[in-house]
């Protein structure tokens, strides 16, 4: 079987991912010789150029160079220009997850952040820690933090913390020896059957334990808190009430923002108080804080760096202001997603809350967002554009009206428009100075949000 270890020269192929991007750089401190292409420019591979990896953009046969291993992610073909003259030149290739499961074999300790939300910003609030000095980890994340000026944090090579993701079961290739899983909720249905088919990918992750790992799960979710209770292993809990590790005398800013006493078993261990705003967040923060003090961390040095911590890019990310109406995006792209993300924007001092959501995917907006929907009620109206096709192809099955109607049956007001520029119209014309935007997707919304403003 191809081994990274036995390759020199690498290029990847879609090396401005979010993965992608961090996998290179973690390649080339290891001491290989990297190089890559994309087909847009990011902040990602400018990145990459500014640290001296070479990046094209734009994919081309000419672009492997000397390359003895191709690696790419989930989203390049096998018909793609650059792994079709790989084939054709009999150089081995590696899906993105198998090389970075490779990787992880030559570190002590592996921490797999995993579940269907929260994965990003736990990792990211990991690496605040880590740049706090201890552990000094290696981190893995899949989208971009300021303070590491990119999704990778290069530390010592006995430890590594990464985002373990479900799509496509990529998650098991990992070695962990700490799975910390979030939530189980029913996404990548255009891959996975049906909440069960996910509930089993999520049992073969914790299956890759060793016997003396540690499983770390959150008991609010009762899917996880299923596996907390079958499994064998060393376990911890954490959730808003009936765990380990709990959260107590919770209060929210004018922001939104919280701050709370963290519990051990009901004992008071001190009070974090966040920059970043929503619910959502406290249990994010409480699963960043059990994993840095069981690899050594103090206390203290975690809710230093909790309050610190800003949010990764498209996070609820301020995009700007127009007429007085703040804008903000985040990738929320799930109902449960959509639901902590407005619910937090609902906090904050404002006038009336809309929410612009563009669907990423035809699959996705059929089983999730035309019946039954959830997540939407905490804002005053919903815009939704036309879906963004993603990885997918219209067959004319479904529509952005389809998805409106089904948001107003379930009793929340949505309206459909086309484009964003008729957006930016409606909303110049209704929208008040003190009112929030928020806009929603992870498709290309976050540029098209540049359009509103």
């Amino acid at each position: 079987m191809t081994h990274i270890q036995d390759h020199k020269t690498i290029h990847l192929v879609g090396i401005g991912g979010c993965s992608m991007n961090g996998l290179a750089q973690i390649l080339r401190d290891r001491g290989f010789a990297v190089q890559g292409s994309d087909a847009n420019q990011s902040p990602f591979t400018e990145r990459l150029r500014e640290l001296g990896v070479p990046v094209t953009i734009g994919h081309s046969a000419e672009n492997l160079g000397d390359a003895d291993l191709v690696i790419y992610s989930a989203a390049i073909k096998p018909e793609n220009a650059e792994r079709a003259a790989a084939k054709e030149r009999g150089i081995p290739e590696l899906e993105r997850s198998v090389a970075l499961g490779q990787l992880t074999e030559g570190y002590k300790d592996v921490i797999g952040i995993a579940g269907c939300h929260g994965k990003t910003t736990i990792t990211s609030m990991l690496a605040y820690v880590c740049e706090q000095g201890k552990p000094d980890a290696t981190v893995h994340i899949g989208g971009f933090v300021d303070i590491l000026q990119g999704g990778v944090r290069l530390g010592a090579h006995d430890m590594f913390i990464t985002e373990a993701c479900e799509y496509v079961e990529s998650f098991l290739t990992l070695k962990p020896t700490v799975a910390l899983i979030n939530n189980i909720d029913d996404d990548h249905l255009d891959y996975y059957r049906d909440i069960d088919h996910i509930v089993e990918a999520f049992r073969k992750f914790l299956a890759l334990l060793p016997e003396d790992g540690l499983f770390i799960g959150c008991s609010d979710d009762f899917r996880v808190k299923a596996l907390l209770d079958a499994h064998t292993g060393k376990t911890i809990s954490y959730g808003m009430r009936d765990a380990d590790y709990v959260p107590a005398n919770i209060v929210y800013d004018a922001m939104g923002c919280p701050a709370f006493d963290l519990l051990y078993k009901g004992k008071t261990l001190g009070r974090i108080t966040l920059s970043v705003p929503g619910e959502h967040n406290i249990i994010n923060a409480v699963a960043a804080a059990i994993v840095a003090m069981n690899a050594g961390a103090s206390f203290e040095a975690v809710a230093q760096s909790l309050h610190a911590f800003q949010n990764t890019r498209r996070r609820f990310e301020f995009f700007g202001e127009r007429n007085g109406v703040r804008y903000y995006h985040d990738y929320a792209h799930h109902p449960a997603e959509i639901n902590a993300t407005l619910s937090a924007a609902a906090r904050m001092e404002r006038g009336k809350l809309w929410c612009v959501f563009q669907c990423n995917s035809y699959t996705r907006a059929k089983t999730l967002f035309c019946h039954d929907v959830k997540g939407f009620n905490a804002a005053d109206e919903i815009l939704v554009p036309d879906i963004f096709p993603g990885r997918e192809v219209d067959d004319g099955s479904v529509h952005a009206r389809d998805m409106a109607a089904g948001i107003c049956e379930s009793g929340a007001n949505a309206k459909y428009i086309p484009t964003f520029e008729a957006i930016r119209s409606y909303l110049d014309e209704n929208a008040k100075p003190g009112d929030i935007v928020v806009t929603l997707g992870s498709g290309d919304v976050y540029k098209q949000t540049e359009k509103l403003l």
